[in-house]
């Protein structure tokens, strides 16, 4: 029988975690936790379960979550983060793979639960996500702190998974906020490392389709005004990254 290996990054996570451990502790053979030296008792809760827990200096959302795929004992893993956990149904749809692993990777779609309430539509439903894949075949990739794994062969076929990942989000405004402003930071530094520019029409026409595509097309305004909440932050995470790229800019 295949075996599986869980691998979680996580810093001050005493929120979330244990419904993470609990969700991965029956499905996986082993569980593999990357703390950033919590500060909270993210480490305390982790202990009370079997888990191999190694403490590693943030190396950014993208080399953290590869740093994590290499601590791991099997190749196949499902991989989340601390706020995250497997529905009851996709628990079932791991532990079948484990006698019958087709594909090298496996996506399923991440629900979000802001400020109480799970979000059914906007960019936020179905959050199509690939978590549980061969390692010796995908890595995180992507613009931090905007990570995703991907297959490193484009050929390569995938299949998705019945049931969700919770992701218990941002569970208030303010955290909301404060998360927009640092996200925004992050990547505005990550976009002038990767020598993208920021002309004054992305500042202006960027939020505005994020916000119309998101409040719109993916029919946002159905989640109420937690939709709209979370429609307009997505604009504002858009102006913020451009708007700091620019100041970045005049500084080099």
């Amino acid at each position: 029988m295949l075996k599986l290996s869980g691998v979680i990054i996580t810093f001050n996570e005493e929120r979330n975690i244990e419904r993470c451990l609990q969700s991965l502790k029956t499905i996986v053979d082993e569980i593999v936790v990357v703390d950033s030296f919590s500060t909270d008792q993210t480490k305390a809760i982790c202990s009370r379960y079997n888990v191999t827990f190694i403490e590693q200096e943030f190396l950014g959302y993208i080399e953290q979550k590869n740093f994590a795929l290499q601590q791991a004992k099997y190749n196949h893993v499902v991989s989340l983060d601390g706020d995250e956990a497997l529905s009851k149904t996709l628990q079932k749809s791991i532990v079948n793979l484990k006698t019958n692993w087709i594909f090298d990777g496996y996506y399923a779609n991440r629900f979000n639960n802001f400020c109480g309430q799970w979000i059914k539509h906007s960019d936020w439903y179905p959050n199509k996500k690939l978590r549980v894949f061969d390692r010796r075949k995908a890595e995180w990739q992507g613009i931090n702190p905007h990570d995703h794994v991907e297959m490193r062969d484009k050929t390569i076929k995938t299949g998705h998974l019945k049931g969700d990942i919770l992701h218990r989000t941002y569970q208030t405004y303010s955290e909301f906020n404060k998360k927009t402003e640092y996200f925004s930071t992050i990547a505005a530094k990550a976009y002038l490392d990767k020598g993208k520019k920021a002309p004054l029409w992305k500042l202006i026409w960027n939020p505005s389709w994020a916000f119309f595509k998101a409040y719109f097309l993916r029919l946002g305004f159905l989640d109420g005004y937690n939709g709209y909440v979370i429609c307009k932050g997505t604009a504002k995470i858009t102006y913020l990254k451009y708007s700091k790229l620019r100041q970045l800019y005049k500084k080099v």
